[in-house]
């Protein structure tokens, strides 16, 4: 519907802390995505719905203009770096860091390295920076298996706590990026609903401001 207002959101952490920022922009689910099979679930308010997409499709949802709006880590978004989005907002949430990882007592590296990451462009990019060439081994997961195993020197992941790494025996080694979540827009619809999307934008900058704040 031309009128309607769609955001893309991915289960998990992040649509459960863009829960209190929608809710200050008015905007509530009223189906839970974690019990719901639904893909679309509409809200409280009837010019707006979610999308449920996986965190890696945000960008391409967006940008092609399968939803207006979308909510995406950053470090979803540095794997995608010429993406025709607009990015006004850093929502402050879902913190992390993006990080190359290797064994603590690891013998040395002869030759190139070999790292283990599903974060091919940004790591790509790091090893360049540092004059480094390596051989990128794209992993979907369990990317702490690599090391042990023999598969790779190094894996390149978002860290938190660390606690993940030190149980398999890893250490946190160099630091690539920040990440937190960040609103993203198509820019198609920035010009054709640009009031009412103006209106989200200030909602929920104002929402994250408070939020950090108190």
């Amino acid at each position: 519907m031309p009128n309607t207002l769609t955001l893309a959101l991915s289960k998990g952490r992040i649509f459960k802390e863009t829960l209190p920022l929608l809710k200050a922009a008015g905007i509530e689910p009223l189906d839970d995505p974690e019990t719901s099979r639904k893909l679309i679930l509409a809200t409280n308010q009837p010019d707006v719905q979610l999308i449920i997409v996986r965190a890696s499709d945000v960008p391409a949802y967006v940008e092609y203009g399968g939803a207006d709006i979308g909510i995406a880590g950053k470090d979803v978004l540095l794997e995608h770096p010429n993406a025709e989005l607009y990015e006004p907002v850093d929502l402050k949430i879902a913190c992390c860091k993006l990080m190359t990882a290797g064994r603590e007592n690891e013998s040395p590296i002869t030759g190139r390295i070999k790292v283990a990451t599903k974060f091919v462009e940004s790591t790509r990019r790091f090893y360049a920076q540092q004059g480094q060439q390596v051989d990128i081994i794209k992993l979907y997961g369990s990317m702490e298996l690599a090391p042990l195993v023999g598969l790779a020197d190094r894996i390149v992941d978002v860290v938190d706590t660390g606690n993940t790494l030190r149980a398999n025996g890893l250490i946190p080694m160099d630091h690539i990026a920040d990440i937190s979540s960040r609103l993203v827009v198509n820019k198609a619809s920035m010009k054709m609903k640009h009031a009412r999307i103006q209106t989200f934008i200030d909602q929920i900058r104002s929402a994250v401001e408070e939020q950090n704040n108190d």
